[in-house]
């Protein structure tokens, strides 16, 4: 008898669910986060570091050792991991206040290391389930993350603004009860099958194949190139282009995660050839950064950070999918690498854009290269900065370029 997968699905969509929640919940809050409990802007952006260092570490803990774990009860651990770290977030800053960041911090930790399990265990779970088109249910289950960014950040957004930031606690208890479903899910599911090296010298083996490093590059590049955007286009929008806040996160911000959730649904309806898809993404996101850092006319700027959602939409499921194609006995350890591919690159390329932008704010020349261009030493630094981040996009052409000639080469061979 054939197993039925439909549930599994459905536990693997509500678990990447809780990952757009896990990931966009702290800067929802930072705001509310400072107003109630002091805590400084150097510390509140250490919580999106934690976020991503933690995720990083698990991805390279299954990357060598996932031969030592349960892959099945592991699967149904993770939206568990989930529900605990939510609720210790919420209660032991209200238990606790003055030692607020501390909870704050230890729920993050919990619900991060639940993130990174579902990174390197719900994509292979989507693969190793039976389909006609596997790279299209690829796709949809990455569509479902981006479209949950949507109603995270507009949930979020209307209960605070009604309930106020005080009830900020019950906003991150009602979103516990999305990795709650997952678990109720996955306890009655049938988990397929997936290939882990016998020994860690498995592990090792596929770091020799140049191949699976060009595949780690695709997703870094690609990672950074989603992540740059989505986590910088607020405050571009705002600082350098100079639109209102409330106008910039909603044309924007929630539009660059409509673009994201458009682009990866429309694949997995009518995708094929993702390595062509990888290099028109890369193509097209890069004159999208081009245009938000050089072109001085608002709209215009706003409209290429909103469209940069749709070309970067498939650079990280895509590159999943070409990597879970070209090494299929890699299983569960050629996610993980990906994963921590992916998560590298998610770290370094807002840092990069920080850190140009800082610099040049504090450069002499660059104050005065903004004087004359009649603009606030700030808005070129932020400019610099997007310039900066346009490089990731820019890399990652002749990336995708190769590995699409490799793609052409196997298909008539």
């Amino acid at each position: 008898m054939t197993p039925d997968y439909r549930r599994t699905r459905l536990a693997c969509y509500t678990t990447n669910l809780t990952m757009s929640v896990v990931g966009n919940l702290s800067p929802l809050l930072f705001l509310t986060f400072r107003s109630l409990y002091g805590i400084s802007y150097s510390l509140l952006g250490l919580l999106v570091l934690i976020n991503f260092v933690t995720q990083l570490a698990v991805d390279l803990v299954f990357s060598f050792f996932s031969h030592r774990f349960p892959i099945a009860k592991t699967v149904r651990m993770t939206p568990v991991l989930a529900v605990v770290g939510l609720a210790v977030y919420a209660l032991l800053p209200r238990l606790f206040p003055s030692h607020a960041y501390l909870g704050i911090v230890i729920g993050t930790l919990i619900f991060s290391s639940s993130s990174g399990l579902a990174e390197v265990l719900i994509s292979p779970t989507i693969a190793a389930i039976p389909a006609e088109d596997p790279d299209r249910e690829m796709s949809k289950l990455h569509a479902v993350y981006a479209w949950g960014v949507v109603g995270t950040v507009l949930f979020g957004t209307v209960f605070l603004l009604f309930a106020g930031g005080g009830s900020w606690h019950i906003l991150a208890l009602l979103f516990a009860l999305v990795p709650l479903c997952s678990a109720i899910l996955f306890s009655g599911a049938e988990i397929p099958v997936m290939e882990t090296p016998e020994r860690t010298s498995g592990a090792f083996s596929l770091l020799r194949n140049r191949g699976v490093w060009l595949a780690v590059a695709a997703i870094f590049l690609g990672g950074a190139a989603e992540c740059t955007m989505a986590q910088w286009c607020s405050g571009y929008l705002e600082r350098a282009l100079g639109i209102e806040k409330l106008w910039g996160d909603i044309f924007g911000v929630a539009l660059f995660a409509v673009m994201l959730g458009m682009g990866r649904t429309l694949y997995s309806k009518i995708g094929r050839c993702p390595t062509r898809v990888l290099l028109l993404g890369g193509i097209g996101a890069t004159l999208c950064y081009l245009v938000a850092a050089l072109v001085p006319i608002p709209a215009v700027g706003l409209l290429a950070c909103a469209l940069t959602g749709l070309c970067v939409s498939m650079l990280w499921p895509g590159s999943l999918v070409v990597a879970s194609e070209r090494f299929p006995a890699g299983g569960v350890v050629i996610f993980a690498m990906m994963a921590a591919g992916g998560d590298f690159g998610a770290s370094v390329g807002p840092q990069l854009v920080g850190v140009i932008t800082d610099l040049s704010i504090a450069s002499p020349r660059i104050n005065e290269l903004a004087l004359s261009l009649g603009i606030a030493a700030d808005q070129l630094g932020m400019k610099l900065g997007m310039l900066a981040g346009a490089l990731f996009p820019l890399l990652s052409i002749p990336v995708y370029a190769v590995l699409h000639t490799q793609a052409k080469k196997r298909r008539h061979t």
